[in-house]
């Protein structure tokens, strides 16, 4: 707190003049006593000391909200939907469904394959992409990417959305797979860097180049963690059971824990920050949260097809719970996503930002004290909208710039300023009395998924063998 008021000041010097002159002036008695005065409030933004993202994967809005009351979901009529997609293997064109199973196929979802869903904007190529990996319609599940979930298949997310804020138009930054999309959510970039120790040299790409053994700062551009550590913000980076290796192969795999890719996190000597899911959960009821906070699942947590969605429900919830059970609630915003559409059908346009997307369309809850009850947020928001948020919250604005950050890249664009991004400000409203939390069984015994989920709704799911973790 101290240091936070101290950076504060340090970038406003007449704010911090005007400040010591109050004091002075309304409490010499006090000072002369050697009494120290009260911080000043927080106000506004600054209310939210804790920033939570809890990044899930492989699922379209439509595929979790498609049917949610007063959401940009499935165009309806009567009760039916008006939309379809055309499948080559039957000759049939598969409207969305219905969809109770609690493990579902999915389908590829890399860079051609979000051009293809979107099919220059007709939004009708989900079955026939995904049906590219099957030889004949026997025993294809490329019609399952039509299917969705309804309120009493996932009731928690659901409660979110109802008592929270609900992102409607929240678009993965990079029209691509699970891969890029984690490299944006830190730094609003992906890139390639032909070489590693100058940012300058780096590209962007759609299907950049991952981290090896030989390899393991390919990273060479600014993330955001450059800017929180040179402002004294503090940060962590969670993973749900560890690191996947050799010794722990039921980690998060390195796709998805990108961060002790880049060569600022090293060179900061910031790779500690890099830990285990159970560190986070025991700093929470310690009350010891760092500022900013991304939380990254393992495979079997994490909702990509075929892990269970009631599991990953679970593991969502549990964190949600921990956190408004412990002294941060009152100022923390937890945002959830989920990184990439898994090849499940949805309905809008992406726009177009520029040569990497926004991609297609995902579910976004916020969830905090100050969160606008029930609030459906219709503004364009990417996860560069989450970077924007921290930015504006614990760096008084400064932007991954190559022109002012004092880490230039070879960045085209300041994503976190792009007009067409809206903030994520307008889904609070920090003026009303900060709400209790709401705290839900991670199984609810009501939802519908079939089969039917045990009480305790978790179980070891191994991805199969054509659908890696992406």
């Amino acid at each position: 707190m101290h240091v936070r008021f101290r950076l504060r000041f340090a970038m406003y010097p007449a704010l911090a003049l005007c400040a010591v002159v109050a004091v002075s002036a309304v409490q010499p008695t006090a000072r002369s006593q050697g009494v120290t005065a009260p911080a000043p409030a927080l106000a506004g933004i600054h209310k939210i000391q804790h920033v939570i993202i809890i990044m899930q994967e492989n699922r379209s809005f439509d595929s979790y909200f498609g049917t949610y009351p007063g959401a940009d979901g499935i165009p309806m009529k009567g009760g039916k939907p008006t939309v379809c997609s055309p499948d080559p293997l039957t000759g049939q064109c598969v409207a969305p469904f219905v969809d109770h199973l609690d493990k579902n196929p999915g389908a590829p979802h890399k860079a051609a394959d979000s051009v293809a869903d979107v099919d220059g904007g007709k939004m009708d190529g989900f079955v026939a992409n995904a049906a590219q990996r099957c030889k004949s319609a026997r025993n294809c599940a490329a019609d399952q990417v039509m299917g969705y979930h309804v309120r009493s298949d996932i009731p928690n997310y659901w409660a979110y959305a109802k008592n929270y804020a609900l992102d409607d138009h929240m678009f993965e930054s990079v029209a691509s797979w699970s891969f890029t999309s984690h490299l944006s959510l830190v730094s609003a970039w992906a890139a390639t860097c032909p070489t590693p120790s100058n940012p300058m040299s780096c590209k962007s790409d759609a299907l950049p180049r991952n981290r090896t053994d030989n390899d393991p700062e390919p990273f060479a551009w600014t993330d955001l963690t450059y800017l929180l550590h040179k402002n004294h913000i503090s940060w962590g980076y969670y993973l749900d059971h560890g690191e996947q290796s050799t010794t722990n192969p039921n980690g998060v795999p390195k796709i998805w824990n990108v961060m002790p890719g880049f060569t600022d996190v090293s060179s900061d000597n910031q790779a500690g920050n890099v830990k285990p899911l159970n560190n986070f959960m025991n700093q929470a009821q310690k009350g010891t949260l760092p500022a900013v906070s991304w939380i990254v699942p393992d495979q079997q947590d994490s909702e990509h097809p075929s892990a269970l969605v009631s599991t990953g429900q679970a593991y969502v919830t549990n964190i949600i719970n921990t956190v408004m059970q412990s002294s941060a609630w009152s100022s923390s915003a937890i945002f959830v996503a989920w990184d990439d559409w898994g090849g499940f059908y949805d309905n809008v346009v992406p726009p177009v930002a520029d040569s990497l997307g926004y991609g297609i369309r995902v579910p976004a809850l916020v969830i905090s004290p100050y969160a606008k009850t029930g609030y459906i947020d219709p503004q364009t928001l990417s996860f560069d909208a989450y970077l924007k948020f921290i930015e504006d919250d614990f760096l008084g604005g400064q932007r991954l710039d190559p022109a002012t950050d004092g880490r230039p890249d070879s960045r085209p664009s300041v994503r976190e300023s792009l007009s067409m991004l809206g903030s994520l400000q307008k889904d609070f409203n920090f003026s009303q009395s900060p709400r209790a939390p709401m705290v839900l069984a991670p199984c609810p015994s009501n939802t519908t998924l079939t089969p039917k989920p045990p009480p305790t709704c978790n179980g070891q799911v191994r991805l199969p063998k054509h659908a890696p973790a992406s």
